[in-house]
This record gives C-alpha cells, sequence and structure tokens, in this order.
C-alpha cells in the first residue's frame, strides 16, 4: 500500500485529491495538511511514502516544508511531489535543489496525478510531460551548487552510459533496450550511481548529469 499525505491551502483540492487517489486500491491518503508547517507534522508523524506539496501555503509554503522534510535523515524514505497552479521555472527550479522527485501542474489528467505518485513511490523521477525536458535543460544552469566533473570519477564507464540515458529521461526499460541490459540490472546499475553520488533519486542524477557537464543542454539521448 502506497502511503499519502497531501498538502494544500484549499480544501476542496485536497478533497478531490484524496476521493481520486483512495479509489485506487494500491493508495491510502494517511494524512492532510493545509500549512507548510503542517505537511512537515503530518509527514513526520505518518511516514508517508509520497508528499504531495502545494507551492503557495501560508506560514511557510510547500518549498520550505519540502527542504525541511528532505533534510530529515529519518524522512528519507518519503519522497515529495509538488503540484502547483504554477508552471514557472524559478519554482520548479527552487522545487528540484530542495528535494523534490517530481513536478506537476494542477491541471494534469487525473491518470497522470495518480501515475506520479506510484512512480514517485517506487523511486523514480516524475515530471509533467509538458514541461520535462525544457526544464531539465533550463535549470540545468540555475541551480545554485557548483559540481566538479570529477565528482563522476568513481562511476565505472557502464554506470556512466547508464547516468547519459537517465538524464535523457529513458525509463529503465528503454535503457536496457539502448544497451542490451536487462531492466533489473539497469535498475542495479542506477542504485550503485545514486549511492556512489550521493543523489537522493533520478532527478538528482539528471540534474548532476548537466551540472557536471556529462551531457550538455539540447542533448535528447
Amino acid at each position: 500500500m502506497i502511503r499519502v499525505v497531501i498538502a494544500d491551502d484549499q480544501q476542496l483540492i485536497r478533497a478531490g485529491f484524496r476521493a481520486l487517489l483512495e479509489a485506487e486500491a494500491d493508495i491510502d491518503v494517511v494524512g492532510e495538511a493545509a500549512t507548510g508547517p503542517d505537511a512537515v507534522a503530518r509527514v513526520r508523524e505518518n511516514r508517508p511514502d509520497v508528499a504531495l506539496m502545494d507551492i503557495r501555503m501560508p506560514g511557510g509554503d510547500g518549498l520550505w516544508a519540502t527542504e525541511q522534510i528532505t533534510a530529515d535523515p529519518d524522512l528519507a524514505g518519503t519522497r515529495i511531489v509538488v503540484v502547483t497552479t504554477f508552471e514557472l521555472d524559478e519554482y520548479v527550479a527552487r522545487a528540484i535543489a530542495a528535494g523534490a522527485s517530481g513536478f506537476l501542474v494542477k491541471d494534469t489528467e487525473p491518470v497522470e496525478l495518480i501515475r506520479s505518485v506510484r512512480i514517485a513511490a517506487a523511486g523514480d523521477a516524475l515530471l509533467s510531460p509538458s514541461v520535462t525536458r525544457r526544464l531539465l535543460e533550463r535549470i540545468s544552469g540555475r541551480l545554485h551548487s557548483a559540481v566538479s566533473p570529477q565528482l563522476l570519477d568513481a562511476l565505472t564507464d557502464r554506470e556512466r552510459e547508464v547516468m547519459v540515458l537517465v538524464a535523457a529521461g529513458l525509463s529503465n526499460e528503454e535503457i536496457g533496450a539502448r544497451l542490451f541490459l536487462s531492466p533489473l540490472t539497469v535498475k542495479t546499475h542506477v542504485s550503485r550511481i545514486l549511492g556512489k553520488l550521493d543523489a537522493r533519486d533520478r532527478v538528482q542524477l539528471v540534474v548532476l548529469a548537466y551540472e557536471s557537464g556529462l551531457v550538455a543542454p539540447g542533448f535528447t539521448g
């Protein structure tokens, strides 16, 4: 069962998300919050697999709450999917820099929202299809952490190949087909890369790939 906390200052939005998600047999909404501090408290109480996080909330917004959650080692099992009405690069850049695993706009189709929860719970990266590659290319130069190319020295040649294809937005199945590997083998490579680079998830791997110069803006795989 995938456990979810919903954080949004609009009760109608929370109720709609809850109804949509709880109609799925494998998803359980275990908490709701209307402010940033409440979101952090609900996550600490319930230890959900996924937190759906609005950006604009009173008393500490969703970006602040995301930073608090991702900075807490005890909450490492919780993935944050930022859900907002604002499809603006600055918000996405800050959300990903804060440690979010995904970003969706509120007019996303219901099936995509459900899919995003499942993807995030599985530890994969998720962004709205309309903004994925454009966003990753544009935010690569806007995150304020300097990354040395030497960071990647710990990776094997195969792991670099896999990371390049992760940066292109390919799934484990697609990477496997490209490199003649099984999806399970690709998953193992991705897990090792995450460990070696101390990265939280695939979103951070993509950002690191751009910032380290492993791939350049405009790369499509």
